[in-house]
């Protein structure tokens, strides 16, 4: 019994697409062009942190699903993944933010 040959790298990628953080949606939906208005950055900042919250949520959904024998066990290990990459994207951002704020404070007038 051989194994055949692989066609081409394309078969080597997962047949699932990669997961990207959840509240990366809010920020893709910001005006691109030059002349519009930027969107507003805490109607940003509060959609990013309730896709994280939502992603954490869907997390532990499909691990009660597992746990009832209705979900795989790669099904788990994804949306747990997903949610981790999300929260730890959200929580770099608050830290950014926060640094920021701090930096400003300090400035004198």
């Amino acid at each position: 019994m051989m194994i055949d040959a692989l066609g081409s790298p394309s078969a080597l990628r997962p047949a699932l697409p990669a997961a990207e953080p959840a509240f990366l949606g809010n920020v893709a939906q910001a005006p691109a062009s030059p002349g519009s208005q930027p969107a507003d950055f805490t109607a940003m900042l509060t959609g990013m942190f309730s896709d994280a919250a939502s992603a954490v949520k869907a997390a532990e959904a499909t691990s009660i699903a597992a746990v009832q024998g209705k979900a795989s066990v790669q099904q788990v290990a994804e949306a747990v993944l997903a949610a981790e990459m999300t929260l730890q994207s959200a929580i770099a951002v608050r830290d950014r933010v926060t640094a920021a704020y701090l930096e400003l404070s300090r400035m004198s007038i």
